[in-house]
């Protein structure tokens, strides 16, 4: 059987916040080993959780920390869901959404109707237009036979001041309301993984994960098959790593650390 060697070429998956930069202000190394991933064609992309940015405010946001890459290089949960939505309906649906921009533009792009009138689903996302009459609609309409829907299960994200709500925390109070459990399609969702390696067009034995959490970016990888790399620059500690039933294929300082070059796959390792 023909075997395409585009597949299981070398390519990096990489989370942002904690593993790029932090707040507005950019890792050590990180620069460099974008270039270093330029420079020698390796497939690439940006992988996160936040559903609010689009891939092009994503991009304008690591142009301004002087990392210049295409607006195609990265991948949201946003993006994911919709995508996932557009599959298991490939004749068309409709959703009551809660979110930012991120997800309407991903929604709009893949002609999922966005309404209030008896939608196929409920979906949530990063938003700051969250208040108690949305939460109540999105209940309603969950009680009447929506499938309920969350763009990640995190519970909070970044911000230059510190930790806020994220999607895991606005979809509480309308769980504990319906009693009904969301389905998330952010990291570590292996859909969400699957997905990001469809859009680079790789096989998850070549491709590795590189991220600063244990319980989205390295389960999702390990879930997925990818070899894991977890960086310390990020809210993970050794401390912190080694309280895990499972452990990264590598753990670096920071993405200095890393050569795309010589790093092996955990399929070439074996294979050693």
């Amino acid at each position: 059987m023909h075997q395409d060697n585009r597949s299981y070429q070398k390519s990096f998956i990489l989370d942002m916040d904690g593993v790029v930069y932090t707040g507005s202000k950019l890792i050590s190394g990180a620069k460099e080993f974008v270039n270093k991933l330029q420079q020698g064609s390796f497939n690439f992309l940006f992988l996160t959780n936040n559903s609010y940015y689009t891939p092009l405010e994503l991009r304008g946001r690591l142009l301004n920390m002087g990392i210049d890459v295409p607006e195609d290089c990265f991948y949201t949960s946003a993006m994911a869901t919709a995508t996932f939505l557009k599959e298991q309906r490939p004749n068309g649906c409709s959703a009551y959404v809660i979110g930012g921009k991120g997800i309407i533009d991903e929604f709009q792009k893949a002609d999922i109707e966005i309404t209030t009138e008896k939608p196929d689903y409920v979906v949530i996302g990063e938003t700051e237009e969250y208040d108690y009459a949305k939460i109540i609609e999105a209940t309603l309409l969950i009680q009447e036979g929506a499938k309920f829907i969350g763009t990640n299960q995190d519970l909070t994200g970044p911000s230059l001041r510190g930790p806020v709500p994220a999607c895991g925390a606005l979809v509480a109070p309308i769980e504990k309301a319906t009693g009904v459990t969301p389905y998330f399609l952010g990291k570590p969702n292996p859909v969400m993984m699957f997905l990001a390696r469809k859009k680079l067009g790789v096989h998850s034995a070549s491709c590795f994960m590189i991220g600063d959490r244990m319980d989205t970016d390295i389960l999702g990888g390990l879930e997925s098959g990818m070899t894991t790399c977890l960086v310390l620059s990020g809210v993970t500690t050794l401390e912190i790593m080694i309280q895990f039933p499972y452990q990264p294929d590598y753990v670096f300082n920071n993405l200095g650390e890393l050569d795309p070059e010589t790093i092996l796959s955990r399929r070439n390792r074996v294979e050693r």
